[in-house]
């Protein structure tokens, strides 16, 4: 097959990541898959409950990111790989995996993706979602009462034990090895557009 372009994006929690993952898989369809590097979370089976829920989700040790590493090695290589899944209601790993098969465009998408040097050396396109903090926090606080059913009070505990000083001393300072920072999140329609000319011409060049 053609060379594999992998694209990773960066960006702080609830910064707006997945919509512009959405709008590169809308533009480029069946040629696209993502690698979210929070299914890479450590299993934590071995651990009781009130153990995992103590854990620190957003430090660079919460996930097997060698795992990772070796997987997109191996879609590159043109291999299938075996994706493990994360639960997020009982924090660990789910006892299926998930097949996926290289396809034309690997998106690794992650708050940390960009902090980790082995992550970024398989990277063709390094994005960095940038939006400011208070907005953030709002769609943290949306998104983790909505779909993860937690509460206002443990969203906001984390936040201010784990999610913020995390973001201050890695999440942000990997925003220097972004070839492009895109303010605003998916907000940003002409950054978006770039992105997407840019993508567009590098897989024209390698067929």
């Amino acid at each position: 097959m053609s060379k594999v372009i992998v694209v990773g994006v960066a960006g702080g929690s609830a910064s707006g990541k997945s919509t512009v993952v959405k709008n590169i898989r809308q533009r480029f369809g069946h040629e696209v898959e993502v690698i979210m590097h929070d299914s890479y979370y450590n299993d934590q089976a071995a651990m009781s409950m009130e153990e995992r829920y103590r854990q620190n989700y957003d430090h660079p040790n919460a996930y097997e990111t060698e795992k990772m590493v070796e997987d997109i090695r191996k879609l590159k290589a043109g291999q299938e790989i075996a994706r493990p899944e994360y639960d997020y209601t009982l924090y660990t790993r789910a006892p299926q995996t998930v097949l996926v098969k290289p396809k034309r465009v690997i998106i690794i998408e992650g708050i940390l993706v960009l902090e980790d040097r082995a992550l970024r050396d398989l990277m063709d396109i390094k994005i960095y979602v940038d939006t400011d903090a208070d907005e953030r926090l709002m769609r943290r606080l949306t998104r983790d009462m909505a779909e993860r059913g937690r509460s206002v009070e443990s969203v906001l505990s984390q936040y201010r034990k784990t999610v913020k000083p995390m973001h201050e001393q890695y999440v942000e300072p990997s925003k220097k090895y972004a070839d492009i920072i895109l303010p605003r999140g998916g907000e940003n329609k002409t950054g978006i557009e770039i992105i997407m000319q840019h993508l567009k011409s590098l897989i024209q060049s390698q067929e």
